[in-house]
């Protein structure tokens, strides 16, 4: 009975290695690939000695490990989270004004310019020096005479897309039960093309307070009769974000940025047809604040690089929203293991080149504690690489591909904190803590 027992644990355990060996070297990533080879072959010397040579001091050893493994295997299934809550309290709306993007839009509109800065005169000199230029000019360090054009390309569709955000809804609606069309919905939502969706109610945080993007409404405040949300999310090629601080992350974050567009476009469309007002919220036009409502929607938790970060592609994603006046669902849900996770792991602190991820506890704004970064040194940052960074994205455990050893990982480290610090541990182990930062665009710079 023995020998069979450590037969079943020698293969099981040499078949996870194994997989983990191909898989890693499938994603390029050699040290991890180089960890499981050596972890196979020391695994297949240890059984090989159990099984085969050991003698009296291998059938002890062999039962020592099997009973620590089956305590293991036991304690790790225990689902058990502190009391780990969102925060609460009165969360005061966030105006759009007071975003980088908003704040560098302002060097076109001087009038604008100048009432802005008379209500916040300490960062007209930062704001000036960070202005100089755009994020894809020549001063660039990843810089590329075609490819860098090709960001400016996306986001300059998206801002034609004006028009198409909203529009009057058809005069008589369709019958709706809500459960049933918040399935129909998320089902169109991912035929084109979401990855995930889900639906919220609307709340007074979810919306800026005052719009600042553009010079039409500058200044006025967001208001709205919608009283649901529906979030939906695109995947980013991992490949392309393994690739930042370099070119290929901004190819990839803008072409997402266009994918979620279109996906909320045609979405808001369609609800518009069926008889309820629609609003898409996509890149250069929100209304909508997407994180906190994707996170309310049930599709993972705000963490701490600011970013959502889903159970399944990590924060390796873009997000639009569709307001609607239609009665819908909520796909409320909670990730209690990804909030801890975020609070114990801090990788995406220790890379920050530009030091702008928060390294401590939550930081304390608009009213709770919640976590975002430090925007202008993030921006900052930005501007000197040419690029959007996403360095957080990259070395954040959660950025992995969706194949079956990262599966398992994902569901161990969702039971309890111990197997978080253990998976941590091995993260560390196979990809490093910290990651060097890549000198040069890659050759090719799609792929």
């Amino acid at each position: 009975m023995l020998f069979w027992l450590n037969t079943f644990a020698a293969l099981s355990l040499s078949w996870l290695l194994l997989h983990f060996f191909w898989a890693s070297l499938w994603e390029r990533e050699l040290r991890a690939a180089v960890s499981a080879g050596l972890g196979l072959c020391l695994n297949g010397l240890f059984w090989l000695w159990i099984l085969f040579g050991g003698g009296p001091l291998a059938h002890t050893v062999s039962i020592l490990v099997l009973a620590a493994a089956g305590v293991f295997a036991i304690l790790s299934l225990i689902p058990y989270f502190p009391d780990l809550q969102r925060p609460k309290g009165e969360i005061s709306p966030y105006d759009e004004r007071e975003h980088m993007f908003s704040r560098m839009h302002l060097a076109n509109h001087p009038e604008l310019a100048k009432r802005y800065y008379a209500r916040h005169p300490e960062q007209k000199a930062q704001d000036e020096k960070l202005r100089a230029g755009t994020l894809t000019d020549s001063s660039g360090t990843f810089y590329d005479p075609c490819f860098s054009k090709l960001p400016e390309a996306a986001f300059a569709f998206l801002a034609d897309c004006h028009s198409f955000v909203a529009g009057e809804p058809a005069a008589h609606s369709q019958p709706n039960d809500a459960a049933a069309m918040t399935r129909h919905i998320q089902e169109v939502a991912r035929y084109y093309g979401a990855a995930d969706t889900g639906v919220t109610r609307l709340l007074p945080h979810h919306l800026y307070s005052h719009y600042g993007r553009k010079a039409e409404n500058w200044g006025q405040p967001v208001e709205t009769d919608h009283r649901y949300a529906i979030a939906m999310v695109t995947p980013m090629r991992i490949a392309m974000i393994k690739q930042s601080p370099t070119l290929p992350s901004l190819l990839e974050s803008s072409r997402q940025y266009v994918e979620a567009g279109k996906a909320a476009l045609v979405l808001a469309e369609y609800i518009r047809r069926l008889g309820y007002a629609a609003r898409a919220h996509i890149d250069c036009n929100y209304q909508v604040v997407c994180v906190p409502v994707a996170a309310d929607a049930g599709l993972g938790e705000v963490s701490r690089m600011g970013l959502l970060l889903h159970p399944v592609l990590g924060p390796c994603l873009r997000i639009a929203v569709v307001t609607t006046t239609m009665p819908l669902k909520e796909t409320k849900k909670e990730y209690p293991h990804i909030r801890h996770f975020c609070r114990i792991c801090k990788k995406c602190a220790d890379n920050c080149p530009s030091q702008a991820v928060p390294g401590g506890d939550m930081p304390f704004s608009r009213g709770i504690r919640h976590w975002h970064v430090a925007q202008e040194k993030c921006y900052a940052f930005w501007r000197r690489l040419g690029t959007d960074c996403a360095f957080c994205i990259r070395v954040c455990p959660y950025t992995k591909p969706n194949t079956l050893v990262h599966r398992l990982v994902r569901f161990y480290i969702s039971r309890n904190p111990i197997n978080q610090r253990i998976a941590l541990f091995f993260d560390d182990l196979f990809y490093r803590r910290k990651l060097p930062l890549k000198r040069a665009n890659p050759s090719p710079l799609i792929r």
